[in-house]
């Protein structure tokens, strides 16, 4: 079984990822915190010669340093590095002799250089402290366990967390990563189409997915427009859906659970409305998807918080946005008008230097100070799971743009209500199954047989 795992790491190790939440992402850039990265299949390269080399390089910066310095691999300067460093600065005001040592590291690179390190047995060559992603944490925690440190005892009160954020990084009860960004699912809306078509935000406010499609459908018939854009090779708006309700792809073993799913067939079929009727339109990359919402082509989204960004570029759209909460799924058990794509934690590694010192640092700073999370929210935008900041004046300021609303406060409170689920080793791969799927359905394929292929597909991978 650890070599079936090893082999699914290793071919996400190697890829060159397209983040579902950004159009031009060598891993670097802030999306790469909001929606997954799309890691396909490529060489198995984990024992090259070249890459241990490269490891070995991040060894040195990794080694930097005292014992009063820690080293970080994240990746984005204008969020996660300058969060880390903002954390750093706060930190040191109470502990002079306190330094930061942040490595500048995509994604991507974490990833491989991790796997190399834990097969190559060289977990020396790891940092103090790195950032993961959440849909990537339990598959990185089982394969590698000897790299990752427990934090369930290490004094950080993860209840002041969404639940459902906290559970990304929990393995067999035990807590492996610090909860950072939040990647709340937010519905969007241009409240001048709303308004032309006879409707305001409230109207889409706790209302379910059948709501949405006959409201969506007056939308398209009074003002030309849909309601929502989708990428139609992905599946995002599949697994929002569906962590909506608390279910997943998998079962509490780690097994396939497509098939027999009633919750996932509700979602494959609610989602084949939305596009047969039009309510939905489809569009083929990422920078199209932005340009829907920028260009006035649709009238709202539901995505990630992190998708905000994206609006808000379009500065001449300033007040004519609001935001409010998902639809739920009719007829599910545990349907919500909550989820969550995307986000990244924090993990100490196993090489960390001085183990107390890490532990207090994320304590102290990303799990107990409203004040970190007030300093980095005006520059880099980056929102909180942890819950305390959404009660701060900074998070209740109005927003302009979305008419004056306190925006950063409700995704907080929505944090806190999201279901979580299951991810599991084989995440990835399940979820590329069903973007192959839906993309059949939607042409015209049985949604059963379509669940039957995926899982067949997901099982042979696991298999190998």
């Amino acid at each position: 079984m650890k070599k079936k795992l090893l082999a699914a790491l290793l071919c996400v190790a190697m890829s060159a990822s397209m983040l579902a939440g950004c159009g031009n992402n060598s891993g670097g850039n802030n999306s790469a915190n909001a929606g997954d990265d799309k890691q396909e299949t490529g060489d198995d390269a984990a024992g090259d010669d070249a890459e241990a080399g490269d490891d070995a390089e991040a060894g040195d910066d990794a080694a930097a340093g005292d014992e009063n310095t820690l080293t970080v691999w994240c990746w984005d300067p204008k969020f996660n590095i300058y969060a880390m460093e903002e954390a750093g600065k706060l930190y040191q005001a109470d502990h002079p002799e306190f330094n930061i040592n942040v490595v500048e590291t995509p994604w991507d690179d974490i990833q491989k250089k991790l796997t190399t390190a834990a097969t190559g047995g060289a977990l020396d060559t790891l940092p103090d402290i790195m950032l993961v992603q959440d849909n990537a944490f339990q598959k990185n925690v089982i394969s590698f366990p000897e790299a990752f440190t427990d934090l369930t005892d290490s004094g950080v009160d993860f209840s002041q967390f969404g639940e459902a954020k906290t559970a990304y990084s929990v393995v067999e009860g035990k807590n492996y990563g610090v909860p950072f960004d939040n990647g709340t699912v937010v519905a969007c809306y241009r409240t001048d189409v709303l308004e032309e078509a006879g409707f305001t935000v409230d109207d889409f406010t706790d209302i379910t997915w059948d709501e949405y499609l006959e409201k969506g459908k007056v939308v398209l018939e009074k003002t030309g427009q849909p309601l929502l854009s989708c990428q139609s090779t992905e599946s995002d708006v599949i697994m929002m859906m569906l962590q909506s309700c608390g279910a997943s792809l998998f079962d509490d073993e780690g097994n396939p659970n497509m098939v027999g799913n009633d919750s996932l067939k509700k979602v494959m079929e609610t989602y084949q409305q939305l596009v047969e009727t039009g309510v939905c339109k489809l569009v083929n990359s990422w920078d199209e998807y932005v340009q829907t919402l920028t260009t006035g082509t649709v009238a709202g989204t539901i995505n990630g918080c992190w998708i905000m960004a994206s609006i808000q570029s379009a500065e001449d759209q300033s007040g004519k946005w609001a935001l409010t909460n998902m639809p739920s799924l009719v007829g599910v058990e545990g349907a919500t008008n909550y989820s969550n794509n995307g986000g990244s934690s924090w993990a100490i590694t196993s090489n960390c230097k001085n183990m107390e010192l890490a532990k207090d640092f994320l304590k102290s700073t990303f799990a107990g100070s409203v004040e970190l999370y007030e300093n980095i929210l005006p520059s880099s935008g980056a929102l909180a799971t942890y819950l305390p900041a959404g009660d701060s004046d900074v998070y209740a300021e109005p927003s302009e743009f979305y008419g004056g609303d306190a925006v950063f406060k409700k995704i907080t409170e929505y944090a806190s209500k999201c279901p979580s689920n299951n991810t599991g080793v084989y995440y990835y791969e399940a979820r590329d199954a069903i973007a192959t799927a839906i993309q059949n359905v939607v042409g015209g394929s049985d949604i059963d047989s379509e669940l039957e292929i995926a899982q067949g597909t997901v099982e042979g991978l696991m298999e190998q």
